[in-house]
């Protein structure tokens, strides 16, 4: 089938990835470091961490600081997408430079384990233990603790969802914000979009289906509210959230429907919908509607930053 998708995202928009079998979605994820590039930003500094998560292993961390980084700065904990399945990207590790440098913050890359090889409820857990460890290890990381937000792409938006929940749930702070961009939010995929967009670039939901088997192969499984959002019971209590959705993308429906769950629950909630966008359009930074979105993302970052902190001022709580 033929999309109205824009000009910009070419070759993007004929794109499709390998998702064959585990084997090889193993194999590729492992062929995918760290850019180089990453660390060579004449104005951030990269270093690396490693914690403990919550089943003893260690997980790797990135902390993107602002050369001219102040004390009790703001921290977003990025989690990347790929479907659950692949390593970050060049895409990832560049979004994550532009969003350390336009919201002044430092940013903590979680480098969670992957599906098939650790399914549900690993990478969310994995996404939680760093959140914790950011939370108790703000004075040392030079980070302000009432101005912890968290963020992600696609499967990481719906990880950025997920420990929001968790935390919740678990009676630990909360993040400040919560900024979803194309997210993955619905394993039971019944929405409209996940029925027509069967066959587009980059992303499909023929490629949602052996995503989720991946991911939740296990129907019965404690807690698929933690990998799965939209099957949460309630949506009261969570941070303000920014939703951002792409066009002709199967995955639009599900995070449209998250955004309207979070405002029936009385969470504040700010939505941006693309034209013309494919899944993970922004991959292409000189498109026009590339800029546009950053733009939205980082104004709505420093906005809430700024909003956090004038009430820590005062005394209060948001």
């Amino acid at each position: 089938m033929k999309y109205k998708i824009s000009k910009e995202f070419f070759p993007f928009s004929h794109f499709k990835p390998p998702i064959i079998n585990g084997k090889l979605l193993c194999r590729v994820g492992a062929l995918m470091p760290p850019s180089r590039s990453l660390f060579r930003d004449p104005a951030l500094s990269v270093t690396k961490r490693h914690i403990q998560s919550y089943d003893g292993k260690e997980i790797e961390l990135l902390i993107l600081s602002p050369k001219e980084e102040k004390t009790e700065m703001p921290c977003l904990v990025y989690y990347h997408g790929g479907g659950f399945i692949f390593s970050a990207s060049f895409h990832h590790y560049d979004i994550a430079r532009i969003y350390a440098k336009g919201a002044q913050c430092k940013l903590i890359f979680v480098q969670y384990r992957l599906a098939p090889k650790h399914p549900h409820p690993t990478p969310s857990e994995d996404c939680y233990a760093a959140l914790r460890w950011v939370f108790e290890n703000a004075e040392a990381l030079g980070v302000d603790a009432q101005r912890i937000a968290v963020g992600g792409d696609s499967a990481g938006g719906a990880l950025a969802a997920a420990v929001c929940h968790m935390a919740r749930d678990r009676g630990t702070p909360l993040p400040c914000f919560q900024l979803l961009v194309y997210p993955v939010t619905d394993r039971r995929m019944q929405t409209e979009s996940n029925r027509i967009f069967t066959d587009t670039p980059m992303w499909s939901s023929k490629y949602s289906k052996k995503m989720w088997r991946a991911y939740t192969p296990d129907d019965n499984a404690a807690d698929l509210a933690y990998a799965s959002p939209m099957e949460a019971r309630s949506f009261t209590g969570l941070p303000p959230a920014y939703v951002e959705t792409a066009d002709i993308d199967c995955l639009r429906d599900e995070g449209l429907a998250y955004a309207d769950a979070l405002c029936a629950a009385g969470v504040e909630v700010a939505r941006y919908s693309t034209v013309g966008t494919i899944h993970g359009f922004d991959i292409v930074k000189k498109s026009t509607v590339t800029k546009a979105a950053i733009e939205k993302r980082i104004a709505f970052m420093r906005e809430r930053f700024m909003a956090e902190s004038l009430h820590s001022q005062n005394g209060e709580k948001i």
